[in-house]
């Protein structure tokens, strides 16, 4: 669908203010015929859906393609569309990632293409000391917050992203790529490591021992809870920094959540170390932010 060009940047407020993922293709520069000029910009939908006017269908497949990598790797490209019989090669001799164009125009045109994302969402179950810690500072580092929490502990969130009451958390759709951390300390501790277990996120953590987090797992395998969801469980939550206080603790936790999703930015597809409960390691407030990779 054609935008003017004056559109563009009211199409990419509404999109954000929706919340939705969706790219930014920019023109950086043109040789020979053309039918965009630098300059010329278009959205391109999760669905792949292009919303603005950079050439032909010389340069759509390339687009298309280009957008959907950068959309799920999280980084932006810059993408050369040249004629065929002028392409022998992945990249440029400049080092920029080349597309074949069947055009009989014979131009070439040089695309920045840029992804406008969500920020990632961490997804806090309870309503202790360290839930709250975490819900304060996730936002600071760039994280949504989404809370579930007992209907008599929601006005203790007043500014989160989500929220929603108990622990049934299909409502809140969680997706792999979101982080969960369990703090409910004491408040239905199974019923909410169960559902954030049952959930698609990739990540669950557990704010409390490795010997409460072992009896929780073999209570949840009694009820018929796969190897493979509780083997996702990270217990205790966080990176080993000798945290006691809550707000040490909550670092911990979002020092990992940052240092495994940024790892993971690094390496596509790389497995992320997990940990195991054993109780046969000490046991006590001072041992909440430890990790111990396999």
């Amino acid at each position: 669908m054609t935008v003017h060009p004056d559109d563009i940047f009211e199409l990419i407020a509404a999109l954000r203010q929706k919340g939705e993922d969706f790219c930014v293709a920019t023109v950086v520069r043109t040789e020979n015929a053309t039918s965009a000029k630098a300059g010329a910009k278009a959205v391109i939908l999760n669905d792949g859906t292009v919303r603005g006017f950079l050439g032909g269908g010389c340069v759509q497949r390339a687009l298309r393609q280009t957008a959907a990598a950068v959309l799920k790797e999280g980084r932006a490209r810059l993408i050369r569309v040249k004629p065929k019989e002028d392409v022998t090669a992945i990249v440029d001799v400049d080092g920029t990632e080349l597309h074949r164009s069947a055009c009989p125009s014979g131009g070439t045109v040089d695309l920045f293409v840029e992804p406008l994302r969500r920020p990632p969402r961490i997804v806090v179950c309870g309503a202790s000391a360290v839930a709250l810690a975490v819900s304060d500072l996730a936002p600071r580092l760039g994280y949504r917050v989404a809370i579930a929490a007992l209907a008599e502990d929601r006005a203790a969130f007043p500014d989160a992203d989500e929220i929603t009451a108990g622990f049934d958390l299909e409502a809140l759709r969680i997706a792999p790529e979101d982080w969960v951390v369990v703090s409910t300390q004491g408040k239905r501790d199974r019923e909410a490591l169960g559902a954030a277990l049952a959930s698609a996120a990739a990540y669950v953590a557990f704010v409390g021992s490795r010997r409460k987090a072992k009896v929780l797992c073999e209570q949840l395998r009694e009820q018929g809870m796969p190897e493979t969801r509780l083997s996702r469980l990270k217990a205790p939550a966080g990176l080993d920094i000798h945290s006691i206080e809550p707000a040490e603790i909550a670092l911990s936790i979002l020092a990992e959540i940052v240092e495994r999703r940024r790892r993971g930015s690094r390496a596509k597809g790389e497995e992320s170390p997990t940990v195991t409960a054993r109780p046969d390691h000490p046991v006590g407030p001072e041992c909440l932010g430890r990790v111990e990779a396999l």
